[in-house]
């Protein structure tokens, strides 16, 4: 299940997720399915990257900037049609994204299957020293980055949408 399914299943099951700190409060009516909790446990540092407001975050006005401003140097310097401009742009800003919501995670389980280290099976931490690494089992990381473009195309294209 990936990140977006585990917000959309809670949601589903009636969990109000609220951010406190680096922890995840959750607040049901009833017991939601134990499926739905472990995929919240599982995805928690990318929910939490999600739910996190800081001062750094930039606002829907600066994403709307930086894309139009993409779109602007493909189109008019790289003699792009608006339409291929604007799909570079959002490239752009998925890019960006990337780099200011970075995900971290303590190692042990890969944060894409949950699975543990096994000796044929050995985690891999992705990412940089400044913003930490998230731990992976190899063959997981495509799928995992893959989700990860999937859920900022999803965030930027909403922001995009409203202009």
């Amino acid at each position: 299940m990936t990140v977006c399914e585990a917000l959309s299943a809670a949601r589903a099951a009636g969990i109000c997720l609220v951010l406190d700190g680096h922890d995840l409060l959750l607040t049901a009516a009833e017991a939601p399915p134990d499926e739905v909790l472990s995929a919240l446990s599982r995805h928690k540092p990318e929910i939490v990257t999600l739910l996190r407001s800081t001062h750094e975050r930039w606002s829907e006005e600066d994403w709307l900037a930086f894309f139009d401003e993409r779109a602007g140097i493909a189109e008019f310097d790289g003699g792009m049609e608006r339409r291929d401009a604007e799909a570079r742009a959002l490239e752009c800003c998925v890019v960006e994204w990337l780099n200011r919501n970075p995900v971290c995670s303590p190692p042990g389980r890969c944060l894409h299957c949950g699975g543990s280290e096994a000796t044929l099976d050995e985690l891999v931490p992705f990412g940089t020293e400044l913003s930490g690494h998230v731990w992976l089992h190899s063959r997981c990381w495509a799928a995992w980055h893959g989700n990860r473009n999937a859920m900022a195309a999803a965030v930027l294209s909403a922001i995009l949408r409203g202009r």
